[in-house]
């Protein structure tokens, strides 16, 4: 069975939104080692509307500039949406969001590699509260941004502490998996 793996970044309030304001001052070649690690062992990404809508410009335009660029733009996408029908971004396959947990879980059960997913909306919530969810990288970098959104809908949910890599730049990568029998 193929794993479902989450790979979001946060400030230390847990902004998970302008990323654009406060990330790209960490990046570096140890970053980039591990964020390749991720996406090279996944054949698959998966996300929701507004992470879709933000990365098919982003990524498109920069086709052929290196080899993240380029899996980012081969690798076969999956879009959970209630408002797209259809994606032109590469191999794309809208997901409708009222069947998503049983398309997904039926994802998981074709061969291949992981399947990875960046950003922590209501997708992963959702694949977290059905058992879906394999694997949380939470890349917490030290910024306060002032304007933390994680939480801010009231989810909880367990995890159990998996692993920690702390980069060159002072970025902690926190991978948890579920908590057999979650409560929160």
């Amino acid at each position: 069975m193929r794993r479902i793996i989450n790979s979001t970044y946060l400030s230390l309030d847990g902004d998970t939104e302008k990323l654009d304001q406060w990330s790209f001052d960490y990046w570096s070649d140890d970053l980039e080692r591990y964020a390749n690690k991720l996406l090279f062992a996944a054949d698959a990404l998966l996300m929701g509307r507004d992470t879709y809508v933000n990365f098919e410009p982003a990524w498109s335009q920069r086709a052929g500039a290196d080899a993240f660029a380029d899996r980012m733009n081969s690798i076969d996408k999956y879009v959970v949406s209630s408002t797209l029908t259809g994606g032109d971004w590469g191999r794309t396959t809208v997901i409708p969001q009222d069947g998503a947990v049983e398309a997904i879980t039926a994802l998981k059960e074709q061969p291949g590699g992981d399947i990875l997913m960046y950003g922590f909306g209501p997708v992963a919530k959702t694949l977290l509260t059905h058992g879906l969810l394999d694997e949380v990288h939470f890349w917490v970098h030290p910024v306060i941004a002032g304007g933390g959104s994680l939480a801010a809908d009231g989810f909880r949910h367990r995890l159990t502490h998996a692993h920690t890599e702390v980069l060159d730049t002072g970025v902690v990568v926190l991978t948890y998996t579920p908590t057999p029998t979650s409560a929160a």
